[in-house]
């Protein structure tokens, strides 16, 4: 299996989600399945068929993150040595040039992506534009609505 880029961040953000499924989560589901049990007919016991759904899918994720965080290749931006190149977890100042509003970017792993907190996975088109290039440089991007250029005004390893 390839390896998974992650920010030092992300992992430690996968590693705390999976710590809450192990050993809170999961006991409360087993509980509510005993319990379920406890009232007799399993074939029409509603709360016992909610339960075992949301033991699968408990049990899905852990097993989705476990297997994230073996081939995870965790990668501490702030040691980065990238000489003012874009890379993989580098914070992008941005300014659009049709707009001239300014934004800011930091490029992550695909778990780890939430534009709302300005963070984009290193598979979007935006992202993909912007690696190997650096401060001054202009980027162009093609979006469903175009191609948009941005001025790269700022790049840190934060």
């Amino acid at each position: 299996m390839n390896k998974v880029p992650l920010t030092k961040r992300g992992a430690e953000q996968l590693r705390e989600e999976l710590h809450e499924l192990k050993s809170v989560k999961r006991p409360v589901v087993i509980q509510a399945i005993a319990d379920a049990r406890a009232h007799g007919d399993l074939k029409e016991n509603a709360e016992y068929h909610a339960a075992k759904e949301q033991q699968g899918f408990i049990e899905g994720r852990i097993q989705e993150i476990e297997g994230k965080l073996s081939n995870a290749q965790i990668i501490d931006v702030t040691e980065l040595n990238a000489g003012g190149k874009i890379v993989f977890g580098t914070t992008v100042d941005l300014i659009d040039e049709e707009s001239g509003d300014e934004v800011t970017y930091q490029i992550v792993g695909e778990d780890e992506a939430d534009i709302k907190k300005s963070l984009i996975s290193v598979g979007a088109p935006l992202a993909r534009a912007m690696i190997g290039k650096q401060e001054g440089d202009i980027v162009e991007v093609q979006l469903p609505n175009g191609v948009k250029e941005f001025e790269i005004v700022g790049v840190r390893y934060i």
